[in-house]
Parts: C-alpha cells; sequence; structure tokens
C-alpha cells in the first residue's frame, strides 16, 4: 500500500469518527430535548402555568407557577458528587408562600455526605430533636436558641415514612420537601462513567403528592400560630 493511499485511508477513518461523534452528540442533545418537553408537560398536568425559568446551571432545571392559588416551584437537579457511590437524581418541590417560623428548620435524612440540592451542611446549629421525628432525622438551623413546632411537624412526615423523601426544609419563605427520584445505573455508571437514569420521569401524582404534603405543613404551621396569639 502506498503512502498516499495509507494517508487517504488514515483521512477517511478519522473523517467517519467525527461524523460518527457529531451524530451521537445531537442524538444526545435531541433525545435530551424530548426527555424535557415530556418532563414539562407531565408537570403542566399539575401546574398548568408552569414556566421554565432554569438559569443554566448545569444538571438543575427549574419551572415555577402556580397551584391551588399558591405560587410553587419544581425542580430537578442531578448529584454527581464523587462523595456518592452513585450519581442521583433529586425532585426538590416548594410552596414558596410565607410560613410562621422565626429561622430556617431542615431536617435532613441520614446525612452522611454532601449535597448538591442544600445549605444543610453549613448551617452552624443542630436542634434538639423531638421523639415524634424520625429516627434518622438530624435537624439544623441557622439561628441559636430558636423553638420550632416540631409536634406539628411531626404529624405531617407521613411521606417520609417511604424512604426516599431526603429533606424538608421550612424558613419564613416556604416549604421545601426533595424526593430521591433515582439513582444512575450502576453498570453503565461503573463503566463509562456515565450518569443514566433509566425511565425514570416526573410522574404528576408525585408532584401532586408533594405539593399537598408541603401545602398542608404550611397551613398546620400558620394556623397553630395564629391561635397561639
Amino acid at each position: 500500500m502506498s503512502e498516499v493511499t495509507s494517508a487517504l485511508l488514515a483521512g477517511a477513518i478519522v473523517l467517519a469518527l467525527v461524523l460518527h461523534l457529531a451524530w451521537l452528540a445531537r442524538a444526545s442533545r435531541n433525545k435530551a430535548a424530548a426527555a424535557l418537553a415530556a418532563e414539562q408537560a407531565n408537570i403542566r398536568t399539575v401546574i398548568a402555568d408552569a414556566a421554565d425559568v432554569s438559569d443554566g446551571t448545569a444538571g438543575v432545571i427549574t419551572w415555577e407557577g402556580s397551584w391551588n392559588g399558591r405560587r410553587v416551584q419544581v425542580r430537578t437537579i442531578i448529584d454527581t458528587l464523587a462523595t456518592r457511590k452513585l450519581p442521583a437524581r433529586w425532585l426538590s418541590v416548594s410552596i414558596t408562600e410565607k410560613v410562621a417560623v422565626p429561622a430556617t428548620f431542615d431536617m435532613m435524612m441520614r446525612p452522611g455526605s454532601p449535597t448538591t440540592f442544600s445549605n444543610f451542611d453549613h448551617l452552624d446549629h443542630t436542634l434538639p430533636k423531638s421523639s415524634a421525628l424520625p429516627a434518622e432525622a438530624v435537624v439544623r438551623t441557622d439561628r441559636k436558641g430558636v423553638r420550632f413546632p416540631q409536634e406539628i411537624i411531626a404529624d405531617h412526615l407521613g411521606i417520609f415514612g417511604e424512604g426516599r423523601a431526603k429533606e424538608l426544609l421550612i424558613t419564613p419563605n416556604g416549604v421545601r420537601i426533595v424526593w430521591l427520584l433515582a439513582e444512575a445505573e450502576r453498570a453503565r455508571y461503573g463503566v463509562f462513567r456515565q450518569a443514566e437514569f433509566g425511565d425514570a420521569t416526573l410522574d404528576p401524582a408525585l408532584i401532586e403528592e408533594l405539593l399537598e404534603s408541603a401545602s398542608t405543613l404550611r397551613d398546620a404551621i400558620n394556623r397553630n400560630e395564629r391561635q397561639a396569639v
């Protein structure tokens, strides 16, 4: 084989590889766009006016809108921190309305490593915990010496018995619940280091359930505060 023929063959191989990689990248973008459109459609069955307000942060998609007359936020977060055994995809659902609490109440289930969806690790004060709260929970706040209606909060934690609820955040500006949607496929991540989550999608029934739980808890806290006054 002549040097010219060898060079032409090598060039053809390189061109074919470049074209294949470009095709893979385009197919990946198309798949991601279709998945995003499907998830927005699912969200809009619950939050009719949901709008994508994502700020471009990698792995984070945020929608905002109104539900039952209240401002709400739905967010998905892909957590690929090296401290995790497998990347995770989290669902964060929030009621962004005023709550009658004096500071931040952050309850994290089984905290063992940093997270990308929470400031829990940066809160300085660990609260004494009511026995009515889950045994696996740790509670922190940003203000020392404050008191929260823990017994009322405990009465509205049924959703945390399913094992997938990770965090309950209550601040004067709203209530948030974080839920584990899926962990990455072990085999693919182990070989290719790619975080693929299979068919895990946003279930409208789950979104509705989380919104209802957060809303009911907010109402109970505010009602308790009015009665105390």
